[in-house]
């Protein structure tokens, strides 16, 4: 099985040396301002948490997975001990008000404390995660009662959270939704319906569950403006926060999935359940966004998280593995040299640490965002940083899972044969990160919000803040020319080729959709292109000043140099892909189908 090592050496360097966080933490309003130390000493025990408690049970998850019977879910050896050592920590209240029980510290710490806990076990991190997105939609629209009945105990890991949008009919289509609310008197509402693939939505970790429910009110209008959102907790609730009996929610199944065997998957039943509204009635997809937006930047550092934790499994077995001889030798004394001096692994390896390390970049980026969303010194702050983080979180979901799988195989692929076998844990990791391409929003779903309401719709001006911020860097970088003028490149025709889809689109209806794809993938390449030509410029400057610390440094300069020269050229396929249109995909009648 791959030993799961947090890579606190690339975390350092992201979080202080590229982005600078502890001079961040110290323009942000209404939280902690962690210093280095600080914010070091915190990462370090979620190092230790994530080495030693969860990743031994990453396996014992994935082989023994979560149990069904009447209605009941127990979830695998160990997952319950684990999750409230975790609690008591005060993990699950990292980034949270202090009101109710948080820290109240910035909440960039826990996207680095998440990849840590996702690369070591991504089904048991999944409970934490989304009882997070449950704590951020509360806080954010439901009433000041309902925040103190149900805030205190979530934070706490005594209550967990879950969100339920999906039904059998509709999949991503939620205004198809059958789910009702009925109003009562007392200002609460009974909720009526099925839906599936909840996520944690039944198990043992917790003695209560706070489902967040998409529903219809009964006479609201059809479609996704007639949906609400209510709080629907597993166990009655009274207003002094104390539980009471069942509330008319139950588990009838559990999905039997490719991957993250340890997180129950769960088919749900709300019959008469007590539901409390958040927000303003009709507008429950507005009000769940706020937990499908984290959600999404979770997702993505899921499958970043896996590349990290596939590339740490594969280096490790490439250096030791003896296979036919290299140019030059590496072992003389050996009958065969380790196949990290073979060109072909040294180029998966190299794939897998760029996608790794610049996926941490983007996430962490990312997270610099969040911060800035929610404790931003001025108005101006928070919303120049909703604008950019609107834009990313596309990007970074999308393109950090179908890299994150392309990382998966790759590990696979350096182990040969013994890839393919489960003792090694590399087909574990393919088959958990699978699903994080598909749920929170297929990849596709991504790239045509992406492109229709984060591209177009504003007339490419968020995008055009973004180009002119990595042109000036490339007009005032030190870095290497010709790596500067590939990724300027890149920047022009991503430019060119979003104006020319507007332009384009209005004559062609289908090519919104024909694109979103390989448009998503252009926005990716590029992007992280950008953050590794920076980190290029770091390491540099840090080698010019003479940094003892040599082999991290030109490790990461090499790495840039990969990235630029061979996986950046990816997107210019793209490119070309999306201006081909939609006919080609679109003037094929059903009959080419035939077999």
């Amino acid at each position: 099985m791959p030993s799961y090592k947090a890579p606190l050496r690339d975390i350092t360097f992201v979080a202080q040396e590229l982005l600078d966080l502890s001079s961040h933490y110290q323009q942000l309003a209404g939280c902690e301002a962690p210093d280095a130390a600080t914010f070091a000493a915190i990462v370090e025990e979620g190092a230790k948490f994530a080495e030693q408690v969860l990743a031994p049970l990453n396996a014992v998850g994935d082989q023994h997975g979560c149990q069904w019977q009447d209605g009941k879910v127990s979830t695998p050896p160990g997952f319950a001990d684990a999750f409230k050592r975790f609690a008591a920590n005060g993990w699950l209240g990292l980034d949270k008000d202090p009101a109710y029980g948080g820290q109240g510290l910035p909440p960039s710490l826990g996207f680095v404390n998440h990849e840590m806990v996702c690369s070591a076990n991504h089904a048991w991190g999944m409970y934490g995660n989304l009882t997070g997105g449950a704590i951020s939609t509360l806080s954010e629209h439901a009433d000041a009662a309902l925040r103190q009945r149900l805030l205190p105990p979530m934070i706490a890991g005594r209550w967990s959270g879950t969100m339920c949008l999906t039904e059998a009919h509709c999949g991503s289509d939620l205004g198809l939704l059958r789910t009702s609310a009925r109003p009562e008197a007392d200002g609460s509402y009974r909720i009526n319906g099925s839906k599936i693939f909840i996520s944690a939505g039944e198990h043992d970790l917790t003695e209560n569950i706070v489902h967040l429910v998409l529903a219809r009110i009964e006479g609201a209008p059809a479609g996704v403006k007639g949906i609400s959102l209510f709080a629907v907790p597993k166990r009655q609730v009274d207003e002094a926060g104390n539980l009471g009996q069942p509330n008319g929610v139950s588990c009838g199944a559990i999905e039997h999935k490719m991957g993250i065997h340890g997180n129950a998957t769960c088919v749900l039943n709300f019959d008469g359940a007590t539901g409390y509204l958040l927000g303003e009635a009709n507008r429950g997809l507005n009000a769940m966004f706020t937990y499908i937006n984290e959600s999404r930047l979770a997702v993505s550092q899921q499958a970043q998280a896996h590349a990290e934790a596939s590339f740490q499994g594969a280096l490790t077995y490439a250096r030791d593995r003896l296979q036919m001889r290299t140019t030059p030798r590496l072992r003389a004394d050996q009958p065969a040299d380790p196949i990290i001096g073979h060109a072909d692994v040294r180029r998966m390896l190299l794939t897998q640490k760029a996608y790794a390390e610049g996926g941490r970049m983007l996430a962490y980026t990312c997270a610099k965002g969040v911060d800035l969303l929610h404790h931003g010194a001025t108005p101006g702050v928070r919303q120049a940083a909703a604008r950019r983080l609107a834009l990313l979180t596309p990007i970074a979901k999308g393109f950090l899972t179908e890299t994150g799988n392309e990382a998966a195989q790759l590990g696979i692929q350096v182990f040969g044969g013994h890839g393919f076998i489960r003792e090694w844990g590399m087909e574990q990791i393919a088959r958990d990160v699978r699903i994080t391409a598909i749920y929170e929003g297929t990849n596709t779903i991504q790239g045509i919000d992406l492109l229709t309401r984060k591209v177009l719709a504003d007339g490419g001006e968020a995008l055009s803040e973004l180009l002119a911020e990595i042109e000036t860097f490339i007009h005032t970088t030190s870095a290497s020319a010709d790596l500067a003028q590939a990724l300027h490149d890149r920047v022009i025709a991503w430019r060119e080729v979003s104006e020319w889809l507007r332009d384009a689109s209005a004559t062609d209806a289908n090519l919104v959709g024909a694109s979103a794809y390989d448009y998503l993938m252009l926005c990716g390449y590029t992007l992280i292109g950008y953050l590794w030509l920076r980190a290029a410029c770091v390491a540099e400057q840090a080698l010019a000043a003479g940094s003892e610390d040599i082999a991290f440094y030109q490790g990461k300069r090499e790495t840039a140099r990969f990235y630029l020269q061979r996986l950046l050229p990816r997107a210019s396929l793209h490119e070309t892909l999306i201006r081909t249109g939609s006919d080609n995909l679109m003037r094929i009648s059903d009959s080419a189908f035939a077999r």
